[in-house]
């Protein structure tokens, strides 16, 4: 994948596990919101060959990186199957539609929203700055609101996002979505949550459900745990429990 050397955004463990949360054999159309250069789109869509995505991007500098990604002779097996829509995921209506991202047509969305708050990080590039921190005090609403949208009956949305955030996704999913299904990412064994991850589903009824913890690193140093070796290079998937999947 091509990203910026110096500048910007790079993509890291978040997207992968975001990708990992589309479940083996999903078929359909997957939308990428706020996908940056594309590593967790193009990352299910590899390792899910009937899966199509739509990576949503409003900054034009990230979205030439993404075709640039897609450019590569390593990409070649996602031809047909991925394109890129420049436009900003807070759009509704008529303005949303016109954009390319038309009511009910998608059978999966992620994203990774710029969640930390404004105040909490700063930095000079701006391009990073509106990758990681929001710029609205109500993203997780206008987000959602757009997943909502676009998702078809029963498709199922996913959110990474700081454990600080969950009372906004929750109040965010709402009446929309339901079987909501979070899982703690931790440092370590033992340590507090650094990242919740969150999915659920287009008009379910089913309960909450929080689940055990995703660990980062085991052993010595900053080795990664085999669970998260796995889903960090596509080789596996974190999935929904069967009771709470999508009849997908």
């Amino acid at each position: 994948m091509v990203q910026p050397s110096e500048a910007g955004h790079r993509a890291g463990m978040d997207a992968m596990v975001l990708a990992a949360t589309v479940p083996e054999a999903a078929t359909g159309v997957l939308a990428d919101l706020g996908a940056g250069a594309g590593a967790a789109g193009l990352a299910a869509a590899t390792r899910l060959p009937g899966l199509s995505v739509v990576l949503v991007e409003r900054s034009a500098v990230m979205a030439e990186y993404a075709r640039r990604s897609l450019a590569l002779d390593s990409n070649a097996h996602l031809a047909g199957r991925a394109r890129i829509v420049e436009a900003d995921v807070s759009l509704h209506g008529t303005r949303r539609r016109d954009a390319g991202l038309p009511d009910c047509a998608f059978d999966y969305v992620i994203m990774n929203p710029p969640f930390n708050a404004a105040r909490d990080r700063t930095t000079p590039d701006q391009l990073k700055a509106e990758a990681h921190a929001m710029q609205t005090d109500d993203l997780f609403e206008r987000w959602l609101r757009t997943a909502a949208a676009i998702l078809k009956p029963g498709g199922q949305v996913s959110v990474i996002a700081r454990p600080q955030s969950m009372r906004d996704v929750l109040e965010a999913l709402g009446k929309r979505f339901g079987g909501v299904e979070i899982t703690p990412l931790c440092p370590r064994r033992g340590d507090d949550a650094i990242r919740i991850l969150v999915t659920a589903i287009k008009g379910s009824r089913a309960r909450l459900r929080l689940r055990d913890s995703l660990v980062m690193h085991e052993g010595a140093g900053q080795g990664v745990s085999p669970r998260m070796n796995d889903l960090n290079n596509g080789l596996g998937c974190w999935p929904r429990r069967p009771e709470n999947r999508s009849s997908k």
